[in-house]
């Protein structure tokens, strides 16, 4: 996050100060944007930190919260399992056509093979932590 910071505010100083932009800074900027997300929502999901509305869950007894824990898993698991399947297309195609950036005219798939990488990893962490509160109850 910090280098994503670091190379827009130079941008903004160079384009101010000498009217041109760095053609690199949103490419990169994207680019690690996506890392921070995924890696972010591994690191949620490990500290029970990922979204759910306390107001509706403190309102069910024992059994109603694993119901929703079970919801939540299955929601996460597809969810992470889509991105991996499409994301995985998508690199490939992109590997195929040998589509290009804009702006620095690397090859697309470098960027895009990321999301189903990054995606398995989500989705390791999440039946690790499932795995983890199954054994724990035990």
């Amino acid at each position: 996050m910090g280098l994503i910071c670091l190379i827009s505010i130079l941008n903004v100083v160079v384009r101010y100060a000498t009217n041109v932009s760095f053609a690199f800074t949103e490419e990169y900027s994207v680019f690690l944007l996506v890392i921070v997300t995924f890696v972010g929502a591994g690191l949620a999901y490990t500290n029970n930190g990922h979204i759910c509305i306390t107001f509706v869950v403190n309102r069910f007894g024992r059994h109603g919260r694993a119901l929703l824990n079970t919801i939540s898993f299955l929601a996460s698991v597809s969810l992470f399992g889509l991105l991996v399947y499409y994301g995985s297309d998508l690199a490939i195609d992109e590997y195929l056509f040998e589509e290009t950036s804009p702006a620095l005219g690397y090859p697309t798939w470098i960027y895009t093979m990321w999301l189903p990488l990054l995606s398995l990893a989500v989705l390791f962490r999440i039946f690790q932590v499932q795995w983890n509160e199954l054994r724990n109850k035990r």
